[in-house]
Parts: C-alpha cells; sequence; structure tokens
C-alpha cells in the first residue's frame, strides 16, 4: 500500500513537470497526460496552426498527424486539389442480340425442290447474293407460256405485214386488215404479260431474251438476299421441298451494322431513360473500347417480377466485332455534368471504420488526416464534397502509406 502511493506521488509529480514544461510549447504542441499504476504516459501531438485546412476541434482526426524524413518524401505524391467536371450519368447491364428490325427471313417465292445452296451461317453477304436454288414448276410453267407468246406474236407480225402488202394493191378488204392489226397487237400484249411474269421469278432481260432465242426452258429458279447482311440461321438442304412462307425459312439474314443492346434497368431508375439518348456500351471481349448508340425504345410495361423495365438501345457496329450473347454494360447521361473537388483515387484512404480520408499538408513535410465525404466518381477522380476545398494540397501517390505509418506510430 505504502509501494502505491509513492508510485502515484511521483506519477504527479512528474505531470507536474510536463505540464509546466508544456507551457513554453502552447500553440505548437498538444499534451495530453494520463496518471496510473506504474506512472506517467504522455502523448505529445503537434497541431496544425494558422492553416485554412485545420480540421474542427470535434473531429477526432484533427490532430492525427505524421512527418516524414526525407527518405519517406520521395514515395509520397503531393499535388494541388483541382476541379473535375462529373457527368451525371446512370449504367445497366445486358446482352447484345441482332437488330430484328433488320433481320430478314428468305423465302422461296415459289413452290420447289431446293437443287443448289451457295451460303452458310456467318456468312456476309452482299444484297441480291444467291442464297440458294431450286427447280420450280411454277417457272418452267411461266417460261412455257413466254415462248408460246413470243411465237403468237411473230406470227402474227408477219400475217400483219403480208396482209398491208395485200391491202396496198386492193388484194383484201380493209375489214381483214383490221383484224390482222387486232390480233397483233393482242398478241404483243400477251407477250409484254409472259416476260413480266417470267421476271417475276427473278429472270433478267438477258435472261428472258435468251429463253425466248433459243426457245429452251430453265425451271432453276434463284433466290437471292433481299439485304446485305450476315447469314444467321440456315434450314436448308438440297432435295428439300420448300414452300412459300412454310417456317423455318430456308436462310435468314440480319443487317449488322447495327446491333441491339437489350438491358433492364431498375424500375426507380425508368423515368431518367428517353428514346435518344446516346449510350455507351462496354464489351467483356473488347476490353478499353467504348460502342456509341442511341436508345430506341423503352418498354411500356414493368416486369412484375423483377420490378425492371428493358430498355433497347441500337449500337453502331461498322466492323461487325458485336456477337448476339455478349454480356454487355452501357452507361447513358442523365443530366448535366457537375463541376466539383477532385483528387485522383489514390489520394483518398478507406479507413477500418469506413470513413474515407485524405493527407492534407501545408509545407510537403508534415502531412495531417482529414475526413471527407465522397460523391461521384469518374475518370480516375473522386468528388470530395465536403472536407476539402479547390487549391489545398493533398498527398496522391502514398497516401495509404502515410495512414499505415500512422498506425504504426500510434502502436
Amino acid at each position: 500500500m505504502r509501494f502505491n502511493k509513492t508510485v502515484a506521488f511521483a506519477g504527479l509529480a512528474a505531470a507536474a513537470f510536463i505540464v509546466a514544461a508544456g507551457a513554453y510549447l502552447v500553440g505548437s504542441v498538444s499534451i495530453s497526460v494520463k496518471v496510473g499504476f506504474g506512472g506517467v504516459v504522455a502523448n505529445a501531438t503537434a497541431n496544425e496552426t494558422g492553416s485554412s485546412a485545420a480540421k474542427p476541434t470535434g473531429d477526432p482526426l484533427a490532430a492525427q498527424s505524421i512527418e516524414l524524413s526525407e527518405t519517406q518524401l520521395a514515395s509520397v505524391k503531393v499535388e494541388a486539389v483541382g476541379e473535375h467536371l462529373f457527368p451525371i450519368e446512370k449504367d445497366a447491364v445486358g446482352s447484345i442480340d441482332f437488330n430484328q428490325e433488320m433481320s430478314v427471313q428468305v423465302f422461296t417465292p415459289y413452290q420447289g425442290r431446293i437443287i443448289g445452296l451457295f451460303a452458310k451461317v456467318g456468312d456476309e453477304v452482299p444484297k441480291g447474293r444467291t442464297l440458294f436454288t431450286i427447280d420450280s414448276p411454277d417457272l418452267l410453267q411461266a417460261e412455257s407460256t413466254l415462248i408460246s407468246a413470243a411465237g403468237v406474236y411473230d406470227l402474227t407480225t408477219r400475217v400483219l405485214a403480208r396482209a398491208k402488202q395485200l391491202f396496198e394493191t386492193r388484194a383484201i378488204a380493209q375489214k381483214e386488215l383490221e383484224q390482222n392489226t387486232s390480233d397483233q397487237q393482242a398478241a404483243e400484249g400477251a407477250l409484254k404479260a409472259a416476260r413480266d411474269n417470267v421476271r417475276l421469278f427473278g429472270k433478267s432481260e438477258a435472261d428472258i431474251n435468251r429463253i425466248v432465242a433459243e426457245r429452251r426452258l430453265d425451271p432453276t429458279l434463284v433466290v437471292p438476299s433481299p439485304i446485305a447482311g450476315r447469314i444467321t440461321a440456315r434450314n436448308a438442304a438440297p432435295g428439300l421441298l420448300a414452300q412459300p412462307g412454310n417456317a423455318p425459312a430456308p436462310f435468314s439474314v440480319a443487317d449488322i451494322s447495327t446491333m441491339w443492346m437489350l438491358a433492364n434497368v431498375a424500375e426507380s431508375d425508368s423515368p431518367a431513360f428517353h428514346p435518344g439518348q446516346e449510350v455507351k456500351v462496354k464489351v467483356m471481349a473488347y476490353p478499353g473500347r467504348i460502342f456509341e448508340g442511341k436508345i430506341s425504345t423503352i418498354a411500356a410495361t414493368v416486369d412484375p417480377n423483377t420490378h425492371r423495365v428493358l430498355v433497347r438501345s441500337e449500337i453502331a457496329d461498322p466492323q461487325h466485332e458485336l456477337r448476339p450473347g455478349m454480356f454487355a454494360n452501357f452507361v447513358i447521361r442523365t443530366g448535366d455534368p457537375v463541376l466539383g473537388v477532385a483528387v485522383p483515387l489514390d489520394g483518398v484512404v478507406r479507413e477500418g471504420d469506413g470513413t474515407m480520408t485524405v493527407w492534407v499538408t501545408t509545407d510537403r513535410r508534415r502531412f495531417f488526416k482529414r475526413t471527407v465525404r465522397l460523391g461521384l466518381t469518374r475518370d480516375g477522380y473522386h468528388q470530395i464534397v465536403d472536407g476539402l476545398q479547390s487549391g489545398e494540397l493533398v498527398a496522391t501517390t502514398g497516401a495509404l502509406f502515410l495512414s499505415n505509418a500512422l498506425l504504426t506510430a500510434s502502436r
């Protein structure tokens, strides 16, 4: 018991000595004294004086600082706090798909058996490229009619020419000439109709003239691609009977100059999206690449199970790099950019209690810990909503080193 009283007395004496000595350091050093068993523990921590960076007295981090040696300063980069534009954006995830509005199912216009295939899935074809051919009895009938009409037209034309000669010599009556003229005109009309009918099967003028001149039938019906694009499906095989409009179509072709980005956005975010807004899309297959597009459609209903709204965007893909099913992420600006105080990402440290801090300095040697409140994050910068002003000096590279150094020193 006597021993404890002696130690306590010695502790009080030491405390009085330290307080007296600390009078010479008022304004530059704050001293806290704890008296307990075993002696006196004194913690002296330098305070920031005369600086606008000083935190309010009530902040427990206001007095936490650390001074670095010349060697340590080499690993810390100090920059003046500036301002940065932070766009107001929302993002969502989705997937890439073909532009179904530019996707065509290619059917044969007439019945027939497939005799040739000239494209496969994945091929990129120009408009008018032959996809498949069929042996068409309808085309055969149309060509037969054409040859017959051409023969009648030739005959009536010769008869009319001879009738005109006879009429000039008064060998025939005018009535007979008029009848021959009528027959020739009717034959001319029938020939024109027959040519148009054959033309509907995809035959060119040169093909039609050859059929008429050679009197030879060609029952092969050519089915071309109606658009330029990529073959997305093929359900055709040689010998298969193709029927107009019967699913599945022998071929499907999609225009891949634009693709769809299908995303499901939260119901609460849906009012921020509107058709025509520009979007920026990223896909995992091309890191760092950004594909531009615009919102084309917003679903009229909300999914009752997920409470999400389908947003469809048209994405430009001139190099044909996107593939249906790719996982994608899109970002869209929903408001005007905000100009705010900004600190590089490395200059902000998340503490163990979840608070965010920066290290402020006035002399580039002693650094003071400062609690801040973050806002938006963009292009490698954090927006500082509260706790820091533009123009102050902060540690960017090496901020985590300072926090670790203070933690080590306090142990």
